[in-house]
């Protein structure tokens, strides 16, 4: 047996609690700073100013007030829609890949963002 295989172990070890360490730290500032989490006022979840509706692989975004951007994203990464000039109260696009869960970033013309998990099926 390597006589450094028990320091490489506890070195990976280490590596691997840093890592989620930032992940935490980052998961709980990103989740405090967004503003559906804002219970000051009330004391519950400000309420979405936009739905998501399904129907099948089409997926329309509509809003209470012009969506300036959006984003969307897989659950393994990788981004497949991106408009920077959306300029309107609702957004359509067809999900073209094989994959079911989805996230959402919406970037509201208040410069609000809010995020959102959707499935499709």
């Amino acid at each position: 047996m390597n006589p450094n295989y028990g320091y490489s172990m506890l070195k990976t070890s280490l590596k691997a609690l840093a890592a989620a360490a930032v992940f935490v730290t980052l998961t709980f500032t990103i989740a405090e700073a967004n503003p559906i989490h804002d219970t000051s006022i009330t004391g519950k979840p400000a309420a979405k100013p936009f739905k998501i509706l399904t129907a099948g692989k089409r997926i329309t975004v509509k809003s209470d007030q012009d969506i300036a951007k959006i984003m969307v994203w897989t659950s393994s990464g990788h981004r497949f829609v991106e408009e920077n000039n959306v300029n309107a109260a609702y957004y359509s696009f067809d999900v073209t890949i094989r994959e079911h869960y989805f996230f959402m970033l919406l970037e509201m013309k208040d410069g609000k963002r809010y995020t959102q998990k959707f499935g499709v099926q």
